[in-house]
Formats: C-alpha cells, structure tokens, sequence
C-alpha cells in the first residue's frame, strides 16, 4: 500500500543540536493524524522537514513522489500546505490580499474565487474584515486567516503547527471545530498540538514525539487511554 505522505528514517540537526532524529511516520488520505508531545520535542522542526523549510536527511514520500531537493514552493505546489506556528500572516497586507497570497501558485481564477467563497463561508469574521490589515487582527482571526491562506493553494494535506497556542478557550473550540470541519470536507489532516487532549478527541490515529524521536503510535483513543500518555500529556 502506497501512503499519502511517508517519512523514513527522518533526521534534523542544527549544528551539533539533533532536533529530529531517525523520525519514520506515515499519514493515509483521509486521515486527520496528530503528533503530540512537550515543547522542544521536535514537533515543528519535523514539519519544516516536510515542506523543505530546513535540510533534513531520510526520505520524504508525497503520493508515492520524493520530495527531497525541491523548494518549498514546489512542494506547496505537490498539494502540501503549511499554517506555521505563530501564524505567521502579512500584518500589512489586507485579510483578501493575504488568502490571495495563499492562491500564488494557481492560476484558474475560477476556482480561486470559488475557493476563496468558501474559505469566507468557513470564517464569516474574515469577510467582515476583509480589507483589514491582518496585523490588526486578534490572534483567533490570525489563525483564521492562516488557516484560510493555507486553503486557498487547495491542498491535499494540510499541515497545522500548534493552532490553539496562545487563543482563548473560546476561539481553540472555534478553531477546532473548524479543523474537524475541514477534515469532513475531504482535506487530509496532520495536526501539531501541545494540547493532547484536544488533538487525540478529533484524531484518527496520533504519535508522540520526545527529545526528537517518535516513541509511540496508535490509534488517538488507544494513546488517550495510554498510562504514560495520560500521565505525560493528559495530567492524569
């Protein structure tokens, strides 16, 4: 069986630091896959691994394709999408030039607006706020707009950096509503989450990454009734 996404022995360092090492993971299409683990795990450099955001050493699989030696814009153009952490939104660019912005690497104007329809039917807020400047936003809208750019390159896997870090419970349960949503929709998920709890309720299966090696994998409600997990990650 051929997997959406496959990383085999998957290494980072920066300089003598070994941020991620020997990392092997896969995700299926239609999956919504979290990997948990403590800050300073390796979470996020492992996702900057995948786009091409740092050198790595492994493989890296898309639909069956490497993706070693390409940029990162090639790999936005594979289907692989990104919402960093922090968001990382153009604070002087207006709400609809930033989703433009997510549309770069298309040129079916039709299927751009089309698309851009549904991002503002997904986050109403958004098209209230359409010709805001996004530095003005909240951190919630923020993460709406970066989530809503990363849609706008039509992705098949959707990749999200702690996307609850630093938001009101009320605007985590509006984002994560919004993420099972997309996920219902058809876009294959890998989530990123130092909140456990929430990651493992919305995720078909989860992994836990520590001091940058995946220890554990199984299903989310096999790891949420782990005694380690629940322990480590749970405060149980």
């Amino acid at each position: 069986m051929t997997h959406l996404l496959e990383a085999r022995d998957l290494s980072v360092a920066y300089g003598g630091v070994k941020a991620v090492v020997g990392a092997g993971f896969h995700i299926d299409a239609g999956e919504l896959v979290c990997l948990i683990g403590a800050n300073g795990a390796g979470k996020s450099s492992l996702l900057k691994a995948l786009t091409g955001m740092v050198q790595a050493r492994g493989a890296v699989t898309f639909q069956g394709h490497a993706l070693a030696h390409l940029a990162s814009h090639e790999i936005v153009a594979r289907g692989i999408a990104l919402v960093p952490e922090g968001r990382g939104v153009f604070s002087r660019m207006t709400v609809e030039e930033n989703l433009a912005m997510g549309a770069y690497t298309r040129s079916d104007k039709a299927g751009i607006h089309a698309d851009l329809v549904k991002v503002f039917d997904l986050f109403p807020r958004l098209l209230e706020r359409r010709a805001q400047h996004a530095g003005t936003l909240s951190g919630g809208e923020q993460q709406m707009l970066a989530i809503g750019r990363a849609l706008m390159s039509r992705p098949t896997l959707l990749l999200l950096d702690e996307p609850s870090m630093g938001l009101a419970p009320l605007m985590v349960q509006k984002i994560f509503e919004t993420i099972r949503a997309v996920s219902k929709d058809g876009v294959t998920i890998f989530l990123v989450e130092q909140n456990a709890k929430l990651a493992l309720e919305m995720s078909h299966r989860g992994y836990v990454m520590e001091s940058g090696r995946i220890t554990l994998s199984d299903s989310a409600a096999a790891l949420a009734a782990n005694p380690e997990v629940r322990r480590a990650y749970l405060g149980e």
